[in-house]
């Protein structure tokens, strides 16, 4: 990987890593996130000019896709504003974004659609698994099911098969939109339309459970009045962040460099939510987080 690659990636990681921080600072609710995507479209709607002759050549089944990765999307915030809500960010954010990874694995090879899994895949797998149990103790001694049955561990489990569910649906969908006969989609076309379209479909689902729920109308206000620059940054955050990713795999040799070079957004999620929000920096946490990430970098470049 060459050092361009690696400081995109590392870009990107605190950058998700901040923005996730940011969101949980001020204001962690799905119309934050709601109004954060919205600015995020802004930056994403000259793509949809530039193609826009050729948007029309898009074939249903990749609608259906983008409607129902959009909803993922949607169901995957509105859990993770949730845990943000009740609990810590050091424990909902590793959660959040380390269990996708063994959950699009494993069921991509259940239905046969994924290469078989290696010993150091089911090492890493393990170590995941193992790490995040560690995440709620307070010390080695304190394995309760009360510290699992909470939201700060029940929503991140949501949040990661919906991260799982879109993840799955946007490689379908995507294989099939560069594979159309006739039409002129390379990776990078496919991939620039799919994010923008992708944005306005959050955007929609992400609209619709924030007006049907009086909860959230009143969040929408208050964010409004008094969170709109930190959503607008966090929006933004979210989109670079992407974007970023995406121009690092034009200097990397093999892309499973870029899926474990981005894990490191989470220890510096944890080390945010631990030193600049003071959640507690028991043990077992921090164990748990290097468990995590070692397990991922496994499972990524092996």
């Amino acid at each position: 990987m060459s050092p361009i690659a690696g400081i995109l990636l590392l870009l990107s990681a605190i950058t998700h890593a901040g923005w996730n921080f940011l969101s949980k600072r001020q204001h962690p609710t799905l119309a934050f996130y709601f109004i954060a995507n919205n600015i995020g479209v802004l930056f994403v709607l000259p793509i949809l000019i530039f193609y826009w002759k050729t948007i029309s050549l898009i074939p249903a089944f990749v609608l259906t896709c983008l409607a129902c990765s959009g909803f993922f999307l949607t169901v995957s915030m509105a859990a993770l504003a949730g845990a943000y809500r009740t609990g810590d960010m050091s424990i909902a954010y590793p959660l959040a974004r380390s269990l996708p990874v063994i959950f699009v694995t494993f069921t991509t090879m259940l239905l046969g659609l994924g290469k078989a899994v290696d010993v150091w895949f089911i090492l890493g797998a393990f170590l995941i698994v193992c790490g995040c149990f560690l995440l709620p103790m307070q010390t080695h001694h304190n394995f309760r099911i009360r510290n699992y049955l909470n939201l700060c561990s029940l929503l991140p489990l949501l949040a990661a098969i919906c991260i799982a569910g879109y993840t799955m649906v946007d490689n379908e969908a995507l294989a099939s939109l560069r594979n159309l006969p006739g039409i002129p989609f390379s990776s990078v076309d496919a991939t620039l339309i799919y994010i923008a379209l992708e944005a306005i479909s959050c955007s929609l689902w992400k609209g619709f459970f924030v007006f049907i729920s009086p909860k959230e109308r009143k969040y929408f206000f208050e964010v409004i009045r008094d969170h709109k620059t930190s959503a607008a940054v966090t929006g933004i955050g979210i989109y670079l962040t992407y974007g970023l990713v995406l121009a690092s795999m034009n200097y990397v040799t093999n892309v499973s460099y870029v899926a474990a070079f981005r894990q490191i957004s989470i220890p510096l999620g944890a080390v945010l939510g631990m030193v600049f929000l003071n959640e507690p920096r028991f043990k077992p946490k921090i164990i748990g987080i290097t468990v995590i990430f070692a397990g991922l970098i496994l499972v990524g470049i092996v």
